[in-house]
Protein backbone atom coordinates (compact mmCIF):
# COMPACT_ATOMS: atom_id res chain seq x y z
CA UNK A 1 0.00 0.00 0.00
CA UNK A 2 1.27 3.44 -0.92
CA UNK A 3 0.33 6.39 1.25
CA UNK A 4 0.72 10.11 0.87
CA UNK A 5 -0.69 11.66 4.00
CA UNK A 6 -0.37 15.38 4.62
CA UNK A 7 -2.14 16.22 7.83
CA UNK A 8 -2.20 19.99 7.50
CA UNK A 9 -5.78 20.45 8.52
CA UNK A 10 -9.11 19.37 7.06
CA UNK A 11 -10.91 22.70 6.81
CA UNK A 12 -10.76 25.48 4.26
CA UNK A 13 -9.91 29.08 5.09
CA UNK A 14 -12.72 31.62 5.15
CA UNK A 15 -13.50 33.74 2.13
CA UNK A 16 -12.53 36.77 4.21
CA UNK A 17 -9.01 35.41 4.73
CA UNK A 18 -8.44 34.88 1.01
CA UNK A 19 -10.05 38.24 0.22
CA UNK A 20 -7.49 39.98 2.45
CA UNK A 21 -4.73 38.11 0.64
CA UNK A 22 -6.01 39.19 -2.79
CA UNK A 23 -6.42 42.78 -1.63
CA UNK A 24 -2.86 42.80 -0.29
CA UNK A 25 -1.56 41.59 -3.66
CA UNK A 26 -3.54 44.26 -5.54
CA UNK A 27 -2.32 47.00 -3.22
CA UNK A 28 1.28 45.83 -3.64
CA UNK A 29 0.85 45.93 -7.42
CA UNK A 30 -0.37 49.52 -7.26
CA UNK A 31 2.54 50.43 -4.98
CA UNK A 32 4.93 48.99 -7.56
CA UNK A 33 3.44 51.20 -10.26
CA UNK A 34 1.28 48.70 -12.14
CA UNK A 35 -1.52 50.34 -14.14
CA UNK A 36 -3.74 47.27 -13.68
CA UNK A 37 -3.56 44.03 -11.71
CA UNK A 38 -5.50 40.91 -10.89
CA UNK A 39 -4.99 38.20 -8.29
CA UNK A 40 -6.49 34.85 -7.42
CA UNK A 41 -6.07 32.95 -4.16
CA UNK A 42 -7.31 29.39 -3.81
CA UNK A 43 -7.14 26.50 -1.37
CA UNK A 44 -8.31 22.96 -2.09
CA UNK A 45 -8.48 19.92 0.17
CA UNK A 46 -9.31 16.37 -0.72
CA UNK A 47 -9.33 12.70 0.12
CA UNK A 48 -8.76 10.01 -2.50
CA UNK A 49 -8.73 6.24 -1.99
CA UNK A 50 -7.99 3.48 -4.49
CA UNK A 51 -8.35 -0.22 -3.78
CA UNK A 52 -7.41 -3.18 -5.93
CA UNK A 53 -8.06 -6.88 -5.46
CA UNK A 54 -9.86 -6.17 -2.18
CA UNK A 55 -6.88 -4.36 -0.64
CA UNK A 56 -6.02 -0.69 -0.24
CA UNK A 57 -3.72 0.46 -3.02
CA UNK A 58 -3.38 4.20 -2.38
CA UNK A 59 -4.70 6.63 0.21
CA UNK A 60 -4.08 10.34 -0.20
CA UNK A 61 -5.02 13.41 1.79
CA UNK A 62 -4.44 16.50 -0.36
CA UNK A 63 -4.13 20.15 0.52
CA UNK A 64 -3.12 22.58 -2.23
CA UNK A 65 -3.00 26.35 -2.18
CA UNK A 66 -1.95 28.97 -4.65
CA UNK A 67 -1.71 32.72 -5.10
CA UNK A 68 -1.52 33.81 -8.73
CA UNK A 69 -0.84 37.43 -9.66
CA UNK A 70 -0.90 39.20 -13.04
CA UNK A 71 0.20 42.81 -13.37
CA UNK A 72 0.02 45.16 -16.33
CA UNK A 73 2.20 48.12 -17.17
CA UNK A 74 0.18 49.51 -20.03
CA UNK A 75 -0.10 46.51 -22.34
CA UNK A 76 2.87 44.65 -20.89
CA UNK A 77 1.98 41.71 -18.67
CA UNK A 78 3.90 39.85 -15.99
CA UNK A 79 2.70 36.89 -13.96
CA UNK A 80 3.94 35.07 -10.88
CA UNK A 81 2.57 32.59 -8.37
CA UNK A 82 3.34 31.18 -4.95
CA UNK A 83 2.08 28.64 -2.46
CA UNK A 84 3.30 30.80 0.42
CA UNK A 85 0.60 33.13 1.77
CA UNK A 86 2.86 35.09 4.14
CA UNK A 87 2.93 38.90 3.70
CA UNK A 88 6.60 38.79 2.69
CA UNK A 89 5.89 36.14 0.06
CA UNK A 90 2.95 38.12 -1.33
CA UNK A 91 5.21 41.15 -1.74
CA UNK A 92 7.92 39.07 -3.38
CA UNK A 93 5.42 37.44 -5.75
CA UNK A 94 4.02 40.80 -6.87
CA UNK A 95 7.51 42.25 -7.29
CA UNK A 96 8.51 39.26 -9.42
CA UNK A 97 5.46 39.77 -11.65
CA UNK A 98 6.30 43.46 -12.01
CA UNK A 99 9.91 42.70 -12.92
CA UNK A 100 8.72 40.35 -15.65
CA UNK A 101 6.21 42.89 -17.00
CA UNK A 102 8.88 45.57 -17.34
CA UNK A 103 10.83 43.31 -19.70
CA UNK A 104 8.00 41.97 -21.88
CA UNK A 105 6.83 43.33 -25.21
CA UNK A 106 3.71 45.43 -25.65
CA UNK A 107 0.62 43.45 -26.62
CA UNK A 108 -2.49 45.59 -27.26
CA UNK A 109 -4.74 42.65 -26.34
CA UNK A 110 -3.35 42.37 -22.80
CA UNK A 111 -5.26 43.78 -19.85
CA UNK A 112 -8.14 43.18 -17.50
CA UNK A 113 -11.62 42.36 -18.64
CA UNK A 114 -13.86 45.25 -19.66
CA UNK A 115 -15.31 46.62 -16.38
CA UNK A 116 -18.78 46.81 -17.93
CA UNK A 117 -18.75 43.02 -18.37
CA UNK A 118 -17.84 42.13 -14.77
CA UNK A 119 -20.37 40.32 -12.61
CA UNK A 120 -22.30 42.58 -10.25
CA UNK A 121 -25.12 40.36 -9.00
CA UNK A 122 -23.73 36.93 -8.16
CA UNK A 123 -26.40 34.21 -7.72
CA UNK A 124 -25.97 31.36 -5.26
CA UNK A 125 -25.51 28.29 -7.45
CA UNK A 126 -25.47 25.82 -4.52
CA UNK A 127 -22.05 24.37 -5.42
CA UNK A 128 -20.69 23.71 -1.93
CA UNK A 129 -21.65 20.40 -0.29
CA UNK A 130 -18.79 18.97 1.81
CA UNK A 131 -18.74 15.24 2.47
CA UNK A 132 -17.89 14.32 6.05
CA UNK A 133 -15.98 11.28 4.86
CA UNK A 134 -13.08 9.88 6.85
CA UNK A 135 -10.41 7.61 5.37
CA UNK A 136 -11.94 4.45 6.89
CA UNK A 137 -15.32 5.24 5.38
CA UNK A 138 -13.84 5.97 1.96
CA UNK A 139 -11.91 2.70 2.04
CA UNK A 140 -15.05 0.75 2.91
CA UNK A 141 -17.01 2.37 0.09
CA UNK A 142 -14.26 1.62 -2.44
CA UNK A 143 -14.03 -2.00 -1.25
CA UNK A 144 -17.81 -2.33 -1.46
CA UNK A 145 -17.74 -0.99 -5.02
CA UNK A 146 -15.02 -3.38 -6.18
CA UNK A 147 -16.59 -6.31 -4.29
CA UNK A 148 -19.90 -5.79 -6.10
CA UNK A 149 -18.07 -5.89 -9.43
CA UNK A 150 -15.94 -8.95 -8.65
CA UNK A 151 -18.92 -10.87 -7.26
CA UNK A 152 -21.23 -9.96 -10.14
CA UNK A 153 -20.17 -12.82 -12.42
CA UNK A 154 -17.51 -15.55 -12.41
CA UNK A 155 -16.20 -14.10 -15.69
CA UNK A 156 -15.08 -10.95 -13.86
CA UNK A 157 -11.57 -12.24 -13.25
CA UNK A 158 -9.53 -9.17 -12.37
CA UNK A 159 -9.77 -5.60 -11.22
CA UNK A 160 -7.99 -2.41 -12.23
CA UNK A 161 -9.32 -0.97 -9.01
CA UNK A 162 -12.11 1.08 -7.50
CA UNK A 163 -11.82 4.59 -6.16
CA UNK A 164 -13.61 7.11 -3.96
CA UNK A 165 -12.72 10.80 -3.92
CA UNK A 166 -13.98 13.94 -2.22
CA UNK A 167 -12.67 17.45 -2.89
CA UNK A 168 -13.57 20.90 -1.59
CA UNK A 169 -12.15 24.25 -2.64
CA UNK A 170 -12.50 27.98 -2.11
CA UNK A 171 -11.24 30.60 -4.56
CA UNK A 172 -11.27 34.39 -4.42
CA UNK A 173 -10.53 36.47 -7.50
CA UNK A 174 -10.11 40.24 -7.58
CA UNK A 175 -8.82 42.97 -9.86
CA UNK A 176 -8.13 46.70 -9.81
CA UNK A 177 -11.44 47.45 -11.51
CA UNK A 178 -12.93 46.86 -8.06
CA UNK A 179 -14.18 43.32 -8.67
CA UNK A 180 -13.99 40.74 -5.88
CA UNK A 181 -15.70 37.38 -6.16
CA UNK A 182 -15.53 34.17 -4.15
CA UNK A 183 -16.53 30.62 -5.04
CA UNK A 184 -16.77 27.64 -2.71
CA UNK A 185 -17.37 24.30 -4.40
CA UNK A 186 -17.19 20.55 -3.95
CA UNK A 187 -16.81 17.56 -6.24
CA UNK A 188 -17.17 13.91 -5.21
CA UNK A 189 -16.86 10.66 -7.14
CA UNK A 190 -16.86 6.86 -7.14
CA UNK A 191 -15.38 4.75 -9.93
CA UNK A 192 -14.61 1.13 -10.76
CA UNK A 193 -12.51 -0.56 -13.48
CA UNK A 194 -12.66 -4.34 -14.02
CA UNK A 195 -11.62 -7.06 -16.46
CA UNK A 196 -13.86 -9.80 -17.81
CA UNK A 197 -12.44 -13.00 -19.34
CA UNK A 198 -13.67 -15.98 -21.37
CA UNK A 199 -12.12 -18.44 -23.82
CA UNK A 200 -11.92 -15.70 -26.49
CA UNK A 201 -9.86 -13.33 -24.36
CA UNK A 202 -10.14 -10.43 -21.92
CA UNK A 203 -12.06 -7.15 -22.00
CA UNK A 204 -11.74 -4.11 -19.73
CA UNK A 205 -14.40 -1.50 -18.95
CA UNK A 206 -15.47 0.88 -16.21
CA UNK A 207 -18.20 3.03 -14.71
CA UNK A 208 -18.19 6.12 -12.54
CA UNK A 209 -20.44 8.61 -10.81
CA UNK A 210 -19.62 12.23 -9.98
CA UNK A 211 -21.63 14.93 -8.23
CA UNK A 212 -21.25 18.08 -6.17
CA UNK A 213 -23.54 16.55 -3.53
CA UNK A 214 -22.64 13.24 -1.83
CA UNK A 215 -26.28 12.11 -1.82
CA UNK A 216 -26.39 12.65 -5.59
CA UNK A 217 -23.83 9.90 -6.21
CA UNK A 218 -24.90 6.48 -7.39
CA UNK A 219 -24.47 3.83 -4.69
CA UNK A 220 -21.00 2.28 -4.59
CA UNK A 221 -22.47 -1.20 -5.11
CA UNK A 222 -24.40 0.01 -8.18
CA UNK A 223 -21.24 1.53 -9.69
CA UNK A 224 -19.43 -1.79 -9.27
CA UNK A 225 -22.25 -3.79 -10.83
CA UNK A 226 -22.46 -1.39 -13.78
CA UNK A 227 -18.71 -1.65 -14.37
CA UNK A 228 -19.03 -5.44 -14.43
CA UNK A 229 -21.94 -5.27 -16.87
CA UNK A 230 -19.97 -2.96 -19.14
CA UNK A 231 -17.02 -5.34 -19.23
CA UNK A 232 -19.11 -8.51 -19.65
CA UNK A 233 -21.01 -7.25 -22.66
CA UNK A 234 -17.75 -6.67 -24.52
CA UNK A 235 -16.70 -10.32 -24.34
CA UNK A 236 -16.49 -11.98 -27.73
CA UNK A 237 -15.59 -8.76 -29.53
CA UNK A 238 -14.90 -9.04 -33.26
CA UNK A 239 -13.33 -6.86 -35.92
CA UNK A 240 -15.21 -5.39 -38.86
CA UNK A 241 -14.30 -5.10 -42.50
CA UNK A 242 -13.89 -1.53 -43.76
CA UNK A 243 -17.21 0.10 -44.68
CA UNK A 244 -19.21 3.34 -44.66
CA UNK A 245 -22.13 3.18 -42.24
CA UNK A 246 -24.23 5.27 -39.87
CA UNK A 247 -22.63 5.68 -36.44
CA UNK A 248 -24.12 6.36 -33.01
CA UNK A 249 -21.84 7.90 -30.40
CA UNK A 250 -22.98 6.73 -26.98
CA UNK A 251 -23.62 9.71 -24.67
CA UNK A 252 -20.38 9.46 -22.62
CA UNK A 253 -18.26 9.62 -25.81
CA UNK A 254 -20.56 12.05 -27.63
CA UNK A 255 -19.36 14.66 -25.13
CA UNK A 256 -15.91 14.40 -26.67
CA UNK A 257 -17.30 14.99 -30.15
CA UNK A 258 -18.88 18.23 -28.97
CA UNK A 259 -15.63 19.06 -27.18
CA UNK A 260 -13.90 19.18 -30.57
CA UNK A 261 -16.50 21.72 -31.70
CA UNK A 262 -15.88 23.86 -28.62
CA UNK A 263 -12.13 23.76 -29.27
CA UNK A 264 -12.69 24.83 -32.88
CA UNK A 265 -14.78 27.89 -31.92
CA UNK A 266 -12.54 28.90 -29.00
CA UNK A 267 -10.58 32.12 -29.20
CA UNK A 268 -7.08 30.65 -29.16
CA UNK A 269 -7.69 28.52 -32.25
CA UNK A 270 -9.51 31.34 -34.02
CA UNK A 271 -7.01 34.18 -33.60
CA UNK A 272 -4.19 31.81 -34.52
CA UNK A 273 -6.21 30.85 -37.65
CA UNK A 274 -5.89 27.22 -36.61
CA UNK A 275 -9.55 26.15 -36.84
CA UNK A 276 -11.63 24.58 -39.58
CA UNK A 277 -14.52 26.75 -38.32
CA UNK A 278 -12.68 30.04 -38.83
CA UNK A 279 -14.99 32.87 -40.01
CA UNK A 280 -18.16 30.77 -39.75
CA UNK A 281 -20.11 33.04 -37.39
CA UNK A 282 -23.73 33.09 -38.60
CA UNK A 283 -23.17 30.13 -40.91
CA UNK A 284 -24.59 26.60 -40.90
CA UNK A 285 -22.15 24.37 -39.01
CA UNK A 286 -24.55 21.67 -37.77
CA UNK A 287 -27.69 20.02 -39.09
CA UNK A 288 -30.57 22.49 -38.83
CA UNK A 289 -32.23 20.76 -35.84
CA UNK A 290 -29.21 21.25 -33.57
CA UNK A 291 -29.55 23.61 -30.59
CA UNK A 292 -26.49 24.10 -28.36
CA UNK A 293 -27.06 26.34 -25.35
CA UNK A 294 -24.91 27.33 -22.38
CA UNK A 295 -26.62 27.17 -18.97
CA UNK A 296 -24.01 28.56 -16.54
CA UNK A 297 -26.40 29.10 -13.64
CA UNK A 298 -27.72 25.56 -13.18
CA UNK A 299 -27.86 24.85 -9.43
CA UNK A 300 -25.23 22.26 -8.49
CA UNK A 301 -24.08 21.91 -12.10
CA UNK A 302 -20.55 20.61 -12.60
CA UNK A 303 -19.94 23.37 -15.14
CA UNK A 304 -21.84 26.12 -13.32
CA UNK A 305 -20.24 29.50 -12.65
CA UNK A 306 -21.63 32.96 -11.93
CA UNK A 307 -18.50 34.53 -13.43
CA UNK A 308 -15.52 33.27 -15.39
CA UNK A 309 -11.87 33.25 -14.34
CA UNK A 310 -11.59 36.98 -15.17
CA UNK A 311 -14.71 38.03 -13.26
CA UNK A 312 -16.84 38.41 -16.42
CA UNK A 313 -20.50 37.65 -15.76
CA UNK A 314 -21.73 34.43 -17.34
CA UNK A 315 -25.12 34.24 -19.03
CA UNK A 316 -27.33 31.74 -20.73
CA UNK A 317 -26.83 31.93 -24.47
CA UNK A 318 -27.24 29.99 -27.69
CA UNK A 319 -23.94 28.88 -29.13
CA UNK A 320 -25.74 27.17 -32.01
CA UNK A 321 -29.33 27.84 -33.03
CA UNK A 322 -31.03 25.84 -35.78
CA UNK A 323 -27.59 24.56 -36.73
CA UNK A 324 -26.15 28.06 -37.22
CA UNK A 325 -23.18 29.31 -35.21
CA UNK A 326 -24.31 32.20 -32.99
CA UNK A 327 -21.12 32.97 -31.09
CA UNK A 328 -17.59 31.99 -30.19
CA UNK A 329 -16.02 30.90 -26.89
CA UNK A 330 -13.85 33.84 -25.85
CA UNK A 331 -11.74 35.15 -23.00
CA UNK A 332 -10.94 38.86 -22.89
CA UNK A 333 -7.53 38.39 -24.51
CA UNK A 334 -8.87 36.26 -27.36
CA UNK A 335 -11.79 38.63 -27.87
CA UNK A 336 -9.46 41.60 -28.30
CA UNK A 337 -7.29 39.68 -30.73
CA UNK A 338 -10.43 39.12 -32.80
CA UNK A 339 -11.86 42.61 -32.39
CA UNK A 340 -14.76 41.26 -30.32
CA UNK A 341 -15.84 41.18 -26.65
CA UNK A 342 -15.46 38.45 -24.04
CA UNK A 343 -18.23 35.86 -23.91
CA UNK A 344 -17.50 34.98 -20.26
CA UNK A 345 -15.64 31.82 -21.17
CA UNK A 346 -12.19 32.34 -19.68
CA UNK A 347 -11.72 28.80 -18.38
CA UNK A 348 -14.13 27.06 -20.77
CA UNK A 349 -17.82 26.50 -21.41
CA UNK A 350 -20.45 26.28 -18.67
CA UNK A 351 -22.96 23.43 -18.92
CA UNK A 352 -23.16 23.41 -22.71
CA UNK A 353 -26.28 21.38 -23.55
CA UNK A 354 -27.26 19.66 -26.79
CA UNK A 355 -31.05 19.70 -26.82
CA UNK A 356 -32.32 16.11 -27.19
CA UNK A 357 -34.95 14.78 -29.55
CA UNK A 358 -37.71 12.37 -28.57
CA UNK A 359 -35.88 9.02 -28.84
CA UNK A 360 -33.89 7.23 -26.16
CA UNK A 361 -30.83 5.15 -27.09
CA UNK A 362 -32.98 2.18 -28.16
CA UNK A 363 -34.99 4.52 -30.34
CA UNK A 364 -31.81 5.79 -32.00
CA UNK A 365 -30.68 2.21 -32.62
CA UNK A 366 -34.02 1.45 -34.25
CA UNK A 367 -33.79 4.59 -36.38
CA UNK A 368 -30.25 3.66 -37.49
CA UNK A 369 -31.12 0.09 -38.48
CA UNK A 370 -27.68 -1.28 -39.38
CA UNK A 371 -24.56 0.51 -38.21
CA UNK A 372 -22.06 1.04 -35.41
CA UNK A 373 -22.60 2.04 -31.78
CA UNK A 374 -19.36 3.58 -30.45
CA UNK A 375 -18.84 3.25 -26.70
CA UNK A 376 -15.09 3.87 -26.43
CA UNK A 377 -12.61 6.07 -28.29
CA UNK A 378 -8.81 5.93 -28.26
CA UNK A 379 -6.01 8.04 -29.68
CA UNK A 380 -5.73 11.71 -30.59
CA UNK A 381 -6.32 11.72 -34.35
CA UNK A 382 -8.15 15.04 -34.58
CA UNK A 383 -6.82 17.92 -36.70
CA UNK A 384 -8.64 21.14 -35.74
CA UNK A 385 -7.05 23.03 -38.63
CA UNK A 386 -8.58 20.80 -41.32
CA UNK A 387 -11.31 19.04 -39.33
CA UNK A 388 -9.93 15.64 -40.28
CA UNK A 389 -10.98 13.05 -37.71
CA UNK A 390 -9.71 9.49 -37.19
CA UNK A 391 -9.80 7.67 -33.87
CA UNK A 392 -9.52 4.14 -32.61
CA UNK A 393 -12.82 2.82 -31.36
CA UNK A 394 -14.72 -0.04 -29.80
CA UNK A 395 -18.43 -0.67 -29.40
CA UNK A 396 -21.18 -2.78 -30.92
CA UNK A 397 -22.35 -3.71 -34.40
CA UNK A 398 -26.08 -3.11 -34.79
CA UNK A 399 -28.40 -5.00 -37.16
CA UNK A 400 -32.07 -4.20 -37.71
CA UNK A 401 -31.98 -1.79 -34.77
CA UNK A 402 -30.67 -4.37 -32.29
CA UNK A 403 -27.18 -4.88 -30.90
CA UNK A 404 -25.73 -7.92 -32.70
CA UNK A 405 -22.23 -8.30 -31.24
CA UNK A 406 -19.35 -6.30 -29.71
CA UNK A 407 -16.53 -5.00 -31.92
CA UNK A 408 -12.98 -3.81 -31.26
CA UNK A 409 -9.76 -2.75 -33.01
CA UNK A 410 -11.55 -0.50 -35.47
CA UNK A 411 -11.18 3.13 -36.52
CA UNK A 412 -13.93 5.67 -37.14
CA UNK A 413 -13.01 8.44 -39.56
CA UNK A 414 -14.42 11.43 -41.39
CA UNK A 415 -14.24 15.21 -41.33
CA UNK A 416 -15.72 17.08 -38.38
CA UNK A 417 -17.47 19.56 -40.66
CA UNK A 418 -19.28 16.69 -42.40
CA UNK A 419 -19.91 14.89 -39.11
CA UNK A 420 -21.56 17.95 -37.55
CA UNK A 421 -23.68 18.65 -40.63
CA UNK A 422 -24.58 14.95 -40.77
CA UNK A 423 -25.98 14.68 -37.24
CA UNK A 424 -29.39 13.05 -37.53
CA UNK A 425 -30.65 13.00 -33.94
CA UNK A 426 -29.72 13.32 -30.26
CA UNK A 427 -31.04 10.94 -27.64
CA UNK A 428 -32.78 11.57 -24.36
CA UNK A 429 -30.13 9.55 -22.46
CA UNK A 430 -28.52 12.76 -21.22
CA UNK A 431 -25.08 12.45 -19.60
CA UNK A 432 -24.44 15.45 -17.33
CA UNK A 433 -21.18 14.26 -15.72
CA UNK A 434 -19.17 17.27 -16.93
CA UNK A 435 -19.33 20.72 -18.48
CA UNK A 436 -20.93 19.41 -21.70
CA UNK A 437 -24.34 17.75 -21.45
CA UNK A 438 -25.47 15.46 -24.27
CA UNK A 439 -27.33 12.30 -25.06
CA UNK A 440 -26.20 9.77 -27.64
CA UNK A 441 -25.94 11.19 -31.17
CA UNK A 442 -26.58 9.59 -34.56
CA UNK A 443 -24.28 10.51 -37.48
CA UNK A 444 -25.56 9.74 -40.98
CA UNK A 445 -22.33 8.19 -42.31
CA UNK A 446 -18.70 7.64 -41.34
CA UNK A 447 -15.90 5.40 -42.53
CA UNK A 448 -15.30 2.45 -40.24
CA UNK A 449 -11.93 0.85 -40.91
CA UNK A 450 -11.12 -2.63 -39.68
CA UNK A 451 -9.77 -5.73 -41.34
Amino acid sequence: MQTNLTRTGSTLPSEAELTRLVEQALNEAKRCGATQAEASASVAIGLAVDVRQREVDTLEHQRDRSLAVAVYFGHRQGTASSADFSPASVRATVEAACAIARHTSEDPAQGLADPDLLARDVPDLDLDHPWELEADGAIELALECERAALDADRRITNSDGAGVSSHSSVRVYGNTHGFLGAVRSTRHGINCRVIASDDAGMQRDYWYTVNRVPSGLEAAEAVGRKAAQQALRRLGSRRLTTRKVPVIYHAPVARGLLGHFVAAVSGGALYRKASFLLDTLGEQVFADWVQLTEHPHLPRGLGSAAFDQEGVATRERDLVRNGMLQGYVLSSYAARKLGMVSTGNAGGVHNLRLEPGERDLNGLLAAMGDGLLVTELMGQGVNLVTGDYSRGAAGFWVENGEIAYPVEEITVAGNLRDIFLGLQAAGTDMDTRGGIHTGSVLVDEMTVAGE
